[in-house]
């Protein structure tokens, strides 16, 4: 099996396409190469399925109009619960003080239903960070990694030819192109002229 990020993203690709067969208005995901390698202390620390199933619960919430988050994305409200529930997850505590309902799991008819994506999804995940683990041994990461946060680096804005943007990490942008749903182009970051260059 290859290891390469478009692998891994086509993976992530028919997983999602497998949560969409249940749950027919999740929108298609335009970019899941933006999953790999990103982290977020909202939705959970590491890609797996959970994760992806928790993307998808901010799917559906917008595809209904739903606003499931406050605080610029970071608590999940009893709206995200509701969803969340709907489509196979859990939380089994009160909300968190600053992430709301964001630990969500999944509950055992959907490990059932979902058993072999979530299966081939892990045989994906494990062969792409054993691959990419001999990569990074010896690269420097920066501070990120070295005191345990996401290691994702500085999110920049990506724009696309319809004016939508994205928050992304440069490296993330660099392993393959990241495609506006919307007008089907890829997302770029603009050149900054810097008045300082001599």
């Amino acid at each position: 099996m290859s290891t390469t990020p478009p692998v891994l993203a086509a993976e992530l690709a028919q997983a999602w396409a497998d949560i969409q067969r249940y749950h027919p208005e999740l929108p298609d995901l335009a970019a899941p190469e933006s999953l790999i390698g990103e982290s977020s202390s909202a939705c959970g620390a590491e890609l797996s399925f959970e994760r992806l199933l928790h993307e998808a619960v901010h799917g559906i919430a917008a595809a209904r109009g739903v606003r499931d988050t406050s605080r610029a994305g970071r608590y999940h409200n009893r709206r995200f619960l509701a969803i969340a529930e709907e489509m196979g997850l859990d939380h089994s505590e009160e909300p968190h003080a600053s992430s709301g309902f964001s630990l969500v799991f999944l509950n055992p008819e959907a490990k059932r239903r979902y058993r072999p994506t979530i299966e081939r999804l892990q045989r994906a995940l494990k062969a792409h960070t054993a691959a990419t683990a001999a990569d990074t041994k010896r690269s420097f990461r920066g501070p990120a990694a070295r005191h345990g946060s996401s290691g994702g680096g500085v999110r920049v804005k990506a724009v696309c030819d319809c004016g939508r943007n994205v928050r992304v990490v440069p490296s993330v942008l660099a392993q393959a192109p990241i495609v506006c749903g919307g007008c089907m182009k890829p997302f770029r970051i603009p050149e900054v002229a810097t008045a300082a260059a001599s």
